[in-house]
């Protein structure tokens, strides 16, 4: 997110996250603090392979509340990141991708399970959430990877009990980074049955 009225907006759905991308490579990077930063919801800062020093920078510049580490980061960079929460997003295609969270057990607050895709996150494109099943760690983890206006229906219906929320990005955009505000609030009501 970087539309300071695009912010605004979204911040009165209720939601609880909000991601801002210091990715220079993302079509949705984020160069410069927006002139609204949301208030109610907290803010995550996604980040690639980027150094301590460029992380806690913008912690301070942006006041995030949490940290999503998108690359090929080591659990030590989790570490020094303490006590701000981290996300570590994983790529997966097949169970045996879910090994790599292992390292990770104890460290990271909070694993994203995203599709494997030929870019890094904003693929679009969904993996078989069934290979969750063989998630037998302890960290609670976000659903990610291409889920849709049409996919209320069948996140409602996916259990898993370390599932603590989905993660929703590219499917429900007018443009990069700048969410359709009518798509997420209509996904939104049927998601709570409304």
């Amino acid at each position: 997110m970087r539309d300071a009225s695009n912010i605004q907006t979204l911040e009165q759905l209720g939601i609880d996250w909000m991601g801002m991308i210091f990715w220079p490579k993302s079509k949705r990077y984020v160069s410069e603090i927006p002139s609204y930063l949301p208030r109610q919801v907290k803010r995550v800062g996604v980040f690639v392979d980027a150094d301590l020093e460029e992380i806690r920078q913008h912690i301070e510049d942006y006041q995030l509340d949490l940290i999503q580490l998108h690359g090929h980061e080591q659990p030590a960079l989790a570490e020094a990141l303490k006590p701000l929460p981290v996300i570590k997003a994983f790529n997966i295609a097949t169970a045996e991708d879910l090994k790599q969270t292992e390292a990770y057990e104890g460290i990271a607050n909070y694993f994203l399970f995203d599709t494997k895709g030929k870019v890094v996150g904003g693929n679009g494109e969904k993996f078989d959430w069934s290979v969750l099943d063989a998630y037998r760690g302890s960290t609670p983890f976000l659903l990610s990877g291409g889920i849709g206006p049409e996919d209320a229906e069948a996140v409602r219906h996916f259990h898993h009990p370390r599932c603590v929320g989905i993660d929703l990005n590219s499917r429900f955009e007018q443009a990069p980074a700048l969410k359709d505000i009518t798509k997420l609030s209509k996904f939104i009501k049927q998601l709570h049955h409304e």
